[in-house]
């Protein structure tokens, strides 16, 4: 019986693909519909994909498939062939191609069968989410979002929105989808007979969200169309003015693509314009936050002098420091209280 799992040490797998020289695309694909043996799908989607040398992510459910991978370019159309066998469902699905690309965005394919391929605390048994709004193509998207009264809403996390949205976006503050659905609900219930368009990364949460809407009375809800990935490749493709300013986050080791030159965020610890996303490297802490060239020199990749410090000391000092520490979401957010935001106050004091 062939291996399910990798076995192989995460850090060699990853100086492998560093390595590598033959050109990979990076490619994203989501599908709702019923699978009815989760497990034995993942089993035989993994067995091929391996073959094909494919890296990544991909969850699975009974409600459907979203996944995150790269592929070698010389077996893009053999794994584009290959997905579409899997299920009559998936024939012809759309997949979205990475708009900044390198290549380098995984190194080990991993395949998980899940509750839900879009986690989002919905119960209610006459939820469909095959049940959704109106895809906008690019064209589409900009003539809709200039008419008066049209109500653009980002479905994405605050960091996410931080350093790249559509003009004009409102930004649902929640850390997570589960809680976003209720809350733009909430937000938007005097707005059920106006025009909304939804929009995410690649498709999955904004196509699921307008569902949601729909589904509590509301009654012209759009979705952009692949999300900002297709809608960036569209609108260059087709000489379109570009109505998503920033750079659009991407969860894989590039954590971001620029789509404009336009830089909307900051650094989180000196205020420069800046919109890189990078992890603390104190493994005491790896933080997601955005840090310019001069922090990132300043405090050797830490997000302050205190993470600094405690990477400098010696491993085993280090591992006693971590031993019963308790971190939740790593993830620096500027409406809630982290160590980083005193940093930041005492940094502009003091410089």
């Amino acid at each position: 019986m062939p291996v399910l799992h990798n076995r192989v040490n995460n850090e060699e797998l990853k100086q492998r693909m560093l390595a590598e020289t033959e050109p990979r695309t990076t490619v994203s694909f989501y599908k709702y519909f019923h699978i009815a043996e989760p497990t034995a799908f993942r089993d035989e989607l993994y067995k091929q994909f391996v073959e094909l040398q494919v890296f990544g992510r991909i969850y699975i459910a009974h409600e459907g498939i979203n996944g995150q991978i790269s592929v070698p370019a010389n077996n893009f159309d053999t794994f584009k062939n290959t997905l579409y066998s899997l299920a009559s469902e998936l024939n012809g699905i759309r997949l979205n191609i990475a708009v900044d690309d390198d290549g380098k965005s995984f190194w080990v394919l991993r395949a998980k069968v899940r509750p839900k391929i879009v986690s989002d605390g919905i119960n209610d048994p006459d939820f469909d989410p095959a049940k959704t709004g109106k895809y906008l193509k690019a064209k589409e998207y900009n003539e809709l979002s200039e008419k008066p009264g049209t109500i653009v809403v980002d479905m994405r996390n605050h960091y996410e929105y931080e350093v790249g949205h559509f003009e004009n976006a409102i930004e649902i503050p929640s850390d997570t989808f589960r809680d976003q659905l209720p809350m733009a609900a909430e937000m938007l219930k005097d707005k059920k007979d106006e025009n909304i368009i939804m929009y995410c990364t690649g498709g999955i949460r904004c196509e699921k969200a307008s569902a949601y809407l729909l589904h509590n009375g509301f009654k012209n809800v759009f979705h952009v169309e692949g999300g900002i990935i297709e809608y960036a490749r569209k609108a260059k493709a087709e000489g379109l003015p570009l109505k998503f300013k920033g750079k659009n986050f991407v969860f894989d080791e590039r954590l971001g693509e620029r789509i404009t030159e336009d830089v909307i965020a900051e650094c989180h610890i000196c205020g420069k314009p800046c919109d890189t996303h990078t992890n603390c490297l104190n493994d005491g802490c790896h933080l997601l936050f955005i840090q310019c060239e001069d922090c990132a020199a300043k405090y050797e990749g830490c997000c302050s002098a205190a993470c600094m410090e405690e990477k400098n000391l010696p491993e085993e000092e280090q591992r006693i420091r971590r031993a019963g520490r308790e971190n939740g979401p790593m993830i620096f957010n500027k409406s809630k209280d982290h160590p980083l935001r005193k940093h930041r106050k005492d940094w502009k004091t003091n410089k």
